[in-house]
């Protein structure tokens, strides 16, 4: 971002009024302001927060494709970062933008660094949490791999399927929990057993809200329709509170075609030839062709 000809001028002139200013944007939508100056600040409807005892690093920057990395400081409280909330895992990922501002004037202001935050490990009644720059998706891995398995997740954008319409999801109260990781609920009897395996619980009230897990078992047991998670909710979560169960896919051809109707839209290779096949051998029994040995 180039630099503002007011900036510039107010950095000439040898006499600054300067601070650090920084937004954290979680995936549930929450944003929260910090800077080091020693008075609240606000500006892109955000206020940046001085009392929090949020600090930055010096940044590690540079030019090409080298990621960028530095680490912030700061204190577990109440009022701002909870260790309930990190605990939950609300601050995995959240995008994060610093700026250089004149908080004078706080129109001039530069933008000096955009990433996200990366682990988070918690000193005391603090927390260190790494900062992760642009440049570390290009870390990950793209494209499509050659597998039977479709890789796209159930409702996302290669998947195009509606996983919140009626028949494949419902809103349920949490009853009888266990470890946070077994829910139990009525029987439910519109859905067949294992209609929700490999699917999603979604917290949609109270403390835990806005986190979800991933189901791995779905059963009836003595009229009664019991959830298992492959992982405790991370959250406080409790009699009452409002859930989503979303219908699970196993990413295979047949549950994609008879299961969603949405073959269409499968992203996997079901016909690639298993490693089996590499131990295949002529035999008389068979149809020796030459041809497709997936008919």
């Amino acid at each position: 971002m180039a630099i503002s000809e007011a900036l510039q001028a107010h950095l000439a002139s040898g006499a600054t009024t300067l601070a650090r200013a920084w937004a954290i944007t979680r995936h549930d939508g929450v944003v929260l302001g910090f800077t080091d100056h020693d008075r609240d600040l606000s500006f892109d409807g955000v206020t940046f927060r001085a009392e929090t005892g949020m600090s930055a690093l010096a940044l590690s920057q540079s030019t090409g494709l080298s990621v960028d990395n530095s680490a912030a400081l700061g204190v577990l409280s109440s009022e701002a970062i909870t260790e309930d909330d990190v605990a939950a895992g609300r601050y995995d990922a959240a995008s994060l933008c610093i700026w250089l501002v004149n908080w004078a004037d706080v129109r001039q202001r530069l933008i000096l660094f955009v990433g996200s935050l990366g682990e988070f490990a918690r000193t005391g009644g603090g927390f260190e949490v790494e900062i992760r720059g642009q440049a570390e998706a290009l870390n990950q891995p793209l494209g499509r791999v050659y597998q039977s398995p479709c890789q796209a997740v159930l409702g996302d954008a290669a998947c195009g399927f509606d996983a919140t319409r009626p028949g494949f999801s419902t809103l349920v109260t949490a009853g009888l929990i266990e470890a946070r990781r077994i829910f139990r609920f009525e029987a439910m009897n519109e859905f067949q057993p294992r209609w929700f395996e490999h699917g999603r619980l979604e917290v949609l009230s109270g403390p835990a809200a806005g986190l979800f897990g991933v189901i791995k078992a779905d059963r009836h047991e003595a009229g009664v329709r019991v959830v298992e998670l492959w992982s405790e909710i991370r959250g406080a979560v409790g009699p009452g509170d409002s859930l989503r169960l979303i219908a699970g896919c196993d990413r295979s051809a047949d549950t994609c075609r008879w299961k969603f109707h949405n073959f269409a839209n499968f992203r996997g290779f079901p016909h690639v030839p298993g490693e089996d096949w590499l131990m295949a051998y002529p035999s008389q029994s068979g149809v020796n062709d030459g041809g497709s040995l997936n008919r």
